[in-house]
């Protein structure tokens, strides 16, 4: 009998130490910040309302600006679409590990910031553009293979009545406005992890405003009276119709761009409402930006020097908003440099994740610019658009790397796109050639060109944002420091290309 009850009081004990354990993790996770990364397509620092655009109405970005945290110097870390997107993954320089263009997936041996989250217990989901790799299933590189439990997304970029893969599946043809499609869909995942009591780490990558363009009446009706001027000048884009490029008045394509960034808006606007209506807004981290600059129609209203593609402002910086009630309680702003790169360890720091990465980071904590308290950026940050791109064997079999999501943009035969990763077992001199640039807190020296054809420029950034006055000649020493800093950062970059950190 008193053995029986000996066992039983053991029993009850561990059922108690369980419960307790139970109430201490639950409390654990509940004091963690929720997670929410948003990213425009082709979105530059100039088209919102809060940075001065003569025409756009972004309401919901302008808000953010006015009871958050704006980063006023936000860069992508590189000036297209995948590679960006590939820092924000790895908070690596996307040519690591051979992301160097659109259509370059990532490797499959890249550790995601969404794995690190995982591991601590958050939900993970992906919702809306990758361009990553294929979202099939089979494909290594899609956002399961990095880390999301669950994901409803696109190989590129994609329009109204989007189609898309639910976790790697076939794709479904879903119907209506596309950035408030992918965000109903993750609202309804962040439903199911809050009743689970499970903390959320959900990235939305809208489609919008990358063209062809396309917009509701309602939204279109918005932009009807532009000027006059753009009329008179027509602007190349893609066909929705036939997938080819066609010309275009500028006053009608910008009306559909900015249809689409409004668009894009009202979406934020609905996630942020949801957010307050189920009492998750104050303790959900809400970082939007865009992942490069203007491309070459919206550039017609932009004061920064360059568009899309380049190095020079107008093709780095980007919108850059950061909303957590609990944390940041009144209105401030950064002119702090920052970049894409800096999310992972940013998010892994706040939310108490082990940083469990050997291997180089490019991107740094931005926990204490946060909090107030960095005034600097301690190291400078590199550009850089690779130059021998896509020469090599394959570094995944091409079956794995077939997309299969529809796209409007036609390429050669195909209405999908394939992607791409090449092995450099071996680093030339010549490939340390290609676009480049590196940033300080106050200057950034770019150099285009190649060997004898080398241009080399000089910007102090913050009293010239234009890039208008080359100062290379009255400040040499400075230009050669900086070349050498960004020498030896390229030498790092190409020994990760080579594998070399996978060992």
């Amino acid at each position: 009998m008193i053995a029986m009850a000996n066992r039983l009081q053991s029993s009850l004990c561990l059922v108690c130490l369980a419960h307790l354990l139970f109430l201490i993790q639950m409390a654990f996770a509940e004091s963690r910040p929720n997670v929410i990364l948003l990213m425009g397509d082709d979105h530059g620092w100039g088209e919102t309302g809060y940075n001065g655009h003569p025409h756009l109405k972004t309401p919901v970005l302008d808000e953010m600006a006015t009871i958050g945290l704006r980063l006023d110097r936000f860069y992508s870390a590189h000036p297209s679409c995948s590679p960006t997107r590939g820092s924000v993954i790895t908070g690596r320089h996307p040519n690591r590990y051979g992301t160097f263009a659109p259509g370059h997936s990532i490797r499959p041996e890249e550790i995601g910031i969404a794995y690190l989250m995982g591991q601590a217990g958050y939900a993970c989901g992906h919702f809306g553009k990758w361009h990553l790799g294929p979202v099939k299933a089979d494909s290594p590189t899609n956002p399961g293979g990095l880390g999301f439990s669950q994901w409803l997304s696109h190989d590129n970029f994609f329009e109204l009545n989007p189609w898309l893969s639910k976790n790697g599946g076939a794709p479904i043809q879903f119907q209506g406005e596309s950035s408030q499609i992918i965000v109903e869909h993750a609202l309804e995942f962040i439903a199911a992890s809050q009743s689970r009591r499970q903390p959320f780490f959900v990235v939305v990558w809208f489609g919008s405003p990358h063209e062809p363009y396309s917009g509701y009446p309602e939204d279109l009706a918005l932009y009807a009276n532009l000027p006059e001027a753009y009329a008179k000048k027509n602007f190349k884009l893609t066909s929705n119709e036939t997938g080819l490029q066609v010309s275009r008045p500028l006053n009608e394509v910008l009306q559909e761009r900015y249809a689409e960034i409004t668009a894009m808006d009202r979406s934020i606007g609905q996630l942020r409402d949801w957010l307050k209506e189920n009492a998750l807004r104050d303790n959900t981290l809400l970082w939007y930006c865009g992942d490069n600059g203007t491309p070459g129609d919206g550039i017609v209203t932009s004061e920064l020097r360059g568009q899309k593609g380049n190095l020079y402002e107008g093709g780095i910086r980007v919108p850059g908003l950061i909303e957590w009630p609990a944390r940041i309680k009144s209105p401030s702003s950064s002119a702090v440099n920052s970049v894409t790169s800096d999310i992972l360890p940013t998010v892994c720091e706040l939310a108490e994740v082990a940083l469990t990465i050997d291997r180089p980071l490019d991107g740094i904590s931005l926990a204490s610019l946060i909090a107030g308290t960095m005034t600097n950026r301690p190291s400078p940050i590199c550009f850089w658009d690779f130059p021998n791109k896509g020469k090599g064997e394959p570094y995944i079999a091409p079956k794995y790397q077939e997309g299969t999501t529809p796209l409007a943009k036609k390429q050669g035969n195909l209405y999908t796109r394939n992607f791409l990763n090449v092995k450099y077992p071996e680093i030339r001199e010549e490939d340390k050639q290609g676009s480049r640039a590196i940033l300080d807190n106050q200057f950034k020296l770019v150099l285009t060109g190649n060997d004898s054809k080398l241009k080399r420029e000089l910007y102090d950034v913050r009293n010239d944002p234009n890039e208008k006055n080359n100062l290379l000649e009255s400040n040499a020493d400075l230009a050669d420091a900086l070349e050498q800093k960004l020498l030896d950062w390229q030498s790092s970059v190409l020994k990760s290309l080579t594998g070399a950190d996978y060992h």
